[in-house]
């Protein structure tokens, strides 16, 4: 093998990304807080970008896909030329802008207080904006140690014991457990009487609710939430000590068999059972929550009867090129730097109102497509939804997939049937018999909740009993199909769902 070099000529296609598509793509992903947190951040780093006013002194900027300003005469200028402005340098971070940056302020310095930079609109609108999120933030909710140490406050213990019960209570994991023994808890140094005071600080926690706190596992959990004066207390204990595995495979005559109870005993305490909580420290919080969700598009049903698409509009602050900085471009005497780099913040803020206007299309075109391909959806529920891919949405609109998929990306849609993210109106199918429309995933798992909720629980149904029905109904699908389904809808096998007869 030889190596050399060479020159040669090849022509070739390649497609190569500007900074504008990215952005433009990146805004598309984002959700209605999303922007509005990325529509904040460039106001505070941009000058010339600001909300528009509901003032009539202040007239909107208008700026063409060139650069070109194309707005009204500049109240301070008789007659204004149009100015075409050309895009800066993109280097943002180059030691000519902080220049330019520095001269900008020395040069204006003394007329800073009629550049209106910040207007007082702008001022309260910020102050709206951030009280709106504030109302809306989660209010943080109470955790476990919280919870307890609240109740601590009821009882009257020396300072020592209180210590001990506040050092096991911050030691607690997120289902509530003491999972450690309390002569590795105390380390290697301790002595008899700091294990005593630790196992009296122990039994208080215990004592505390929720019922089962401070367990050291799952047996112990249930064991604590026992009511020493129920009936079934005696069977409890002992299902607990050693008929779990049992209970969860519902193999209910052969625990009575062992335990030598009458059968309906047995299930009377099972069903008592039920009602414990296996993890009494889940309820609370510090842990993960779900997410607000703010829905980016809402589908209205028209006078027509038609299903119509608006956008989240509300909280989005419309935005324009401040008319000062528009001003200082047609003064001669500003220099030629201060022009440049009013010229790069403009073409910034021109970017931000493209991919803005841009995301605003495309959602309108995505979600108008998906409601019209799925309005048996919005006017039967879900029984009615419709097998879609995301490629039929990007032909019908002519778009490619991917700008489908960032469109719909995080996205929620608020209509008359409930708040849905847009990947729920997308998903695979089941053929059906006679060459019919195929039915979707989500139909064929309603139905299996449908057809195991009437079924005879004396007798439940087989897997295969529901493939046959399903058949039946024209829905072609594999026993290994239920099974996956039932799963995900956590519906136990049918020996799991079976009632015993007493």
């Amino acid at each position: 093998m030889r190596f050399s070099l060479s020159q040669e000529l090849r022509q070739e296609q390649r497609q190569i990304l500007t900074q504008r598509m990215i952005q433009s793509m990146e805004i598309l992903q984002l959700t209605c807080l999303q922007l509005d947190q990325k529509i904040e951040q460039e106001l505070e780093q941009n000058p010339v970008l600001e909300m528009e006013s509901d003032s009539a002194e202040e007239r909107p900027l208008d700026i063409d896909a060139s650069g070109d300003f194309n707005g009204e005469d500049d109240p301070t200028e008789e007659h204004e030329p149009e100015i075409n402005i050309e895009y800066a340098v993109e280097d943002s971070h180059s030691a000519e802008e902080f220049s330019i940056a520095d001269d900008f302020a020395q040069n204006y310095s003394d007329t800073i207080d009629e550049a209106p930079v910040r207007s007082q609109n702008w001022l309260e609108a910020q102050d709206t904006f951030r009280t709106d999120i504030y109302a809306n933030m989660e209010s943080p909710s109470e955790t476990l140690q919280e919870h307890l140490c609240r109740q601590l406050d009821w009882f009257d213990t020396s300072e020592s014991l209180r210590e001990m019960v506040l050092r096991i209570i911050n030691n607690l994991d997120s289902h509530g457990y003491f999972p450690y023994e309390l002569k590795d808890f105390l380390g290697e140094n301790h002595t008899d009487e700091d294990l005593s005071l630790a196992d009296e600080a122990l039994a208080l926690v215990k004592s505390l609710e929720p019922l089962g706190v401070g367990g050291k596992d799952l047996p112990e959990c249930l064991l604590l939430q026992i009511d020493p004066v129920s009936e079934h207390a005696e069977v409890l204990r002992i299902l607990i000590t050693s008929h779990l595995e049992d209970i969860s495979a519902n193999r209910i005559p052969v625990i009575a068999k062992k335990i030598d109870f009458p059968l309906d005993v047995v299930q009377a305490a099972v069903a008592e059972l039920r009602h414990f909580h296996p993890r009494p420290g889940s309820g609370f919080g510090g842990g993960k929550t779900a997410p607000m969700v703010v829905p980016d598009v809402y589908v209205e049903k028209t006078e027509e009867g038609k299903y119509i698409v608006r956008l989240e509009n509300g909280r989005t602050p419309q935005l324009r090129v401040n008319l000062f900085y528009k001003g200082l471009l047609s003064k001669q005497e500003t220099d030629k730097k201060t022009k440049a780099y009013i010229r790069q913040k403009v073409g910034a803020a021109q970017w931000l109102l493209d991919a803005i206007a841009q995301r605003r299309s495309t959602l309108l075109k995505v979600s108008q497509a998906i409601v019209d391909f799925q309005v048996d959806f919005f006017e039967k529920g879900q029984h009615a939804l419709k097998p879609l891919k995301m490629q039929q949405i990007a032909e019908v609109i002519d778009m490619h997939v991917t700008t489908v998929s960032r469109a719909c990306d995080d996205k929620w849609l608020s209509s008359p049937q409930g708040v849905f993210p847009f990947r729920r109106f997308f998903m695979t199918g089941l053929a059906t018999s006679g060459g019919g429309e195929d039915v979707a995933n989500d139909v064929v798992r309603q139905k299996i909740h449908e057809i195991i909720d009437k079924e005879d629980k004396k007798n439940p149904l087989s897997d295969e009993d529901i493939v046959k029905m399903l058949e039946a109904e024209g829905i072609q699908v594999a026993r290994r199909t239920i099974v996956k389904y039932r799963q995900l809808l956590d519906i136990p096998s049918s020996r799991g769902r079976r009632q015993w007869e007493m």
